[in-house]
């Protein structure tokens, strides 16, 4: 299926790794242009599809350096949300600083690069906005309610931009994905691991005896399988899909819609 977005500049937030190095690649396979983001210029040299900005998307500064950056190569015609962190830590652990800074990253990352490209989507009458959303937008953990808020305000955020975009031909939507493979899951199990007395091996099929029980995948979710869903939600062939809370969760999310 041609996706319609050949000559398309898509700017994919947090793109060097994962989930989000993932979507850049199949976009750029799909024939749009790419600009890649992270915080360290050896891991987005490394990583650069098609251009490459380096800044912390932490901050406003941030934010606005990429934005800025992002203009000057063209009119952004795609917008991925994808930069994030997540941590897991019981809910009397968790600081103000801790709920503070999940917020800043997740959270208004992509309410900031929104601000700044949504407004030429809607004047060139065309534009896709992704947020990366989680499963844990509906099922929140109690071990990481920092994040599970997180996620829920970005599938909140969407819907509310999509109501904007009324009569036009930009769409807004966000993506509930499922618990997937990446480097920052290896990395967090590796440090954990050792605690619990298990391999990294084990911690990775152990996950759906418990919090991944509901899973119907029963198997992390290969960052290519979400950045494919994504990459649909980002084309032409995608245009009557916005507003929508997209769940590819694997079945994780016991719930009819």
């Amino acid at each position: 299926m041609d996706l319609g977005i050949k000559g398309r500049l898509a700017l994919v937030t947090g793109s060097t790794l994962g989930i989000g190095r993932a979507i850049a690649e199949t976009l750029v396979s799909e024939g749009a242009r790419v600009i890649v983001n992270g915080r360290r210029q050896k891991s987005v040299e490394e990583a650069v599809a098609a251009h490459g900005i380096v800044a912390d998307l932490m901050t406003a500064q941030g934010a606005r350096a990429v934005a800025e950056g992002a203009e000057k190569i063209g009119p952004v015609d795609i917008l991925v949300n994808n930069v994030g962190f997540f941590e897991v830590k019981p809910f009397a652990d968790i600081s103000d600083r801790d709920w503070l800074e999940m917020f800043e990253l997740n959270v208004m990352s992509g309410v900031r690069l929104t601000r700044a490209l949504f407004p030429g989507m809607l004047s060139r009458n065309w534009g896709r906005v992704v947020f990366i959303a989680s499963e844990q937008s509906a099922k929140p953990n109690p071990d990481m309610l920092h994040y599970a808020m997180s996620k829920t305000a970005q599938v909140a955020v969407a819907r509310g931009l999509a109501e904007l975009t009324k009569g036009t031909r930009v769409t807004v939507n966000s993506v509930l994905v499922a618990p997937t493979w990446s480097e920052g899951v290896e990395t967090f199990l590796e440090k954990i691991a050792p605690t619990a007395g298990k391999t990294v091996a084990e911690m990775r099929t152990d996950y759906f005896n418990g919090p991944g029980a509901s899973s119907l995948l029963q198997r992390w979710a290969e960052p290519g399988e979400i950045a494919a869903q994504v990459a649909f939600l980002c084309s032409e062939r995608a245009s009557v899909i916005n507003g929508a809370a997209q769940r590819v969760d694997g079945g994780i999310v016991r719930s009819l819609f």
